[in-house]
């Protein structure tokens, strides 16, 4: 259900609730919190994605039978310190959140600043301070974030913003959210969290229509329009690629270089092809959902300078020995500032094309901050199956530092990820759960996880794997199927035989990816 549908359902159901809990994946949104204010004195829901087993009805239910009177603050303590609980036992390693925030409160300090934040944000980006935002963006915990949904937490977001009237949102959301349960291990997750585009921003005009729908305050609209048109604007300039194919065939052409000529005006050529209709230079964009790129207060010739200043260089990934005879890549400190995420990629050859074995974020640099070239050819294996692997996010540091990713399966035949985390208790890495994938425009919700693989159970593990002609394939299998009998286990595995390709994907502030030229090895 939409969220527009939710409310016209509890609009003609005319009761006001003491709560309304979702027992579901993403619901603790602000969007969420400010439908349903006219319905409910609180709202109890989870920021992440819910573990397959859901809440834990036993304890709050039994208290509340032997005290109906029980404060409904109360109850929503109960069933956050059940739910997390029970997750810990039953799914340790997935991650698990519940918040209770008041709807009155919220509804009271909450719309202003969001207000106020939002327009500040718009102003940023019109004074060329787009990058301050992106990189708070892409810094923010985000959730499922493998299904690039675009939630991330909103205090965390606004903390990162670092103006006065993002302290004052954040102390705002703050206020309203009277309690908060995270798993262990769950960083920079306060407890509510809001759409921000960034990984996939076709659905931004979609987003638009539901807060039109439900009355949320235009302004945000706005700032996510700003925000996202200078983003694809700067993805349809800047010549990156969504596919390492190129990389990988040598067929890679030349897109605007930061050296020669006038940068400003190679850009604004591609730029004004882009807005006059050239929209399949975006991955997802169709004539039908680009209405944020208009009546923005960048004019297209500000757009196309704010690009060209800020405009990451990918003909300066080429590999050179250091002082010490490593193959290095140097980057100058401006260029490296724009450089919002760095993961290693490694293929496979397999004499008739390429398996593409994941992204990890491992990378070492030398005493100049140059990036030094892969030498490890080991990776991820489960039980001894070398498998692809697919880092989705890193929080915390030290010891206190988490890492998660996933393995593409199919699970007795269904399209699934299985769940890793990496952390202190799981140095090696643990596989938590599985969650199935809907297929391809199936639906743009997120499944429960399962709560854990069962003896019996079937896994094919597949990767995405490119032919020598260019032919991509996203179902390729590795190895033979593997039947579950006990606990699966993680191991780095050196792959001994073969030709491996070895690259690094940079990724830069419009979310644009580059790869260097492959290490064969």
């Amino acid at each position: 259900m939409s969220l527009s549908a939710i409310s016209n359902a509890l609009k003609k159901g005319g009761v006001t609730f003491d709560f309304i809990g979702f027992d579901a994946c993403l619901m603790a949104t602000l969007e969420n919190a400010l439908m349903l204010d006219e319905y409910a004195d609180y709202l109890i829901g989870s920021e992440e994605t819910e573990p397959g087993i859901g809440w834990y009805y036993t304890n709050w239910l039994t208290a509340l039978s032997s005290d109906p009177s029980m404060p409904t603050i109360e109850i929503g303590k109960r069933i956050s310190d059940d739910f997390v609980a029970a997750c810990a036992r039953e799914c340790p390693g997935q991650s698990a959140t519940l918040s209770v925030i008041d709807l009155a409160e919220l509804s009271a300090t909450v719309p202003d600043t969001l207000k106020s934040f939002s327009q500040n944000l718009s102003t940023l980006i019109s004074d060329n301070q787009y990058q301050q935002i992106s990189s708070a963006r892409t810094a923010s915990r985000e959730f499922a974030r493998s299904t690039k949904i675009d939630q991330i937490d909103l205090v965390d977001f606004a903390k990162r913003v670092g103006t006065k009237e993002s302290r004052a949102l954040a102390d705002a959301l703050l206020g309203a959210v009277k309690y908060n349960r995270c798993s262990s291990g769950m960083t920079s997750a306060y407890g509510l969290s809001i759409y921000f585009p960034c990984r996939k921003v076709s659905t931004v005009d979609q987003a638009v229509r539901t807060y039109q729908a439900i009355g949320m305050d235009a302004s945000y609209s706005k700032c996510i329009q700003e925000f996202a048109g200078l983003e694809v604007s700067g993805q349809a300039a800047t010549g990156g690629t969504a596919s390492p194919l190129p990389y990988l065939l040598g067929t890679l052409g030349g897109g605007a270089s930061s050296s020669g000529g006038d940068v400003t005006e190679l850009i604004g050529g591609v730029l004004g092809s882009f807005l006059g209709g050239n929209y399949g230079s975006v991955s997802g964009l169709t004539g039908g959902n680009v209405d944020f790129l208009f009546g923005r207060s960048l004019s297209e010739e500000e757009t196309a300078a704010y690009i060209a200043e800020n405009y990451f260089d990918a003909s300066a990934l080429v590999w050179q020995k250091n002082y010490g005879g490593d193959y290095v890549i140097s980057l100058e400190e401006d260029q490296w500032a724009l450089v919002e995420e760095l993961d290693l990629n490694v293929f496979y050859d397999d004499g008739e094309g390429y398996l593409d074995l994941g992204l990890d974020n491992v990378f070492e640099f030398d005493d100049n901050y140059d990036l030094l070239a892969p030498t490890d050819r080991s990776w991820l294996a489960v039980n001894g199956q070398i498998v692809a692997y697919y880092h989705d996010s890193t929080y915390g540091s030290g010891d206190d530092a988490v890492y998660t990713g996933h393995v593409p399966v199919l699970l007795n035949g269904e399209r699934a990820e299985l769940l890793v985390t990496f952390d202190a208790a799981n140095p090696y890495g643990a596989i938590t759960g599985a969650r199935y994938v809907y297929a391809g425009g199936e639906t743009d919700t997120v499944a429960k996880s399962t709560a854990a693989l069962t003896d019996g159970d079937v896994l094919d593990f597949i990767c995405d794997y490119y032919t020598y002609d260019g032919v991509y394939e996203n179902t390729y299998m590795i190895g033979e199927p593997l039947t579950v009998s006990g606990d699966l286990t993680l191991t780095n595995v050196a792959i001994t035989d073969g030709a491996l390709r070895t690259t690094y994907r940079f990724t830069d502030l419009y979310q644009q990816h580059y790869w260097t030229e492959p290490l064969i090895g």
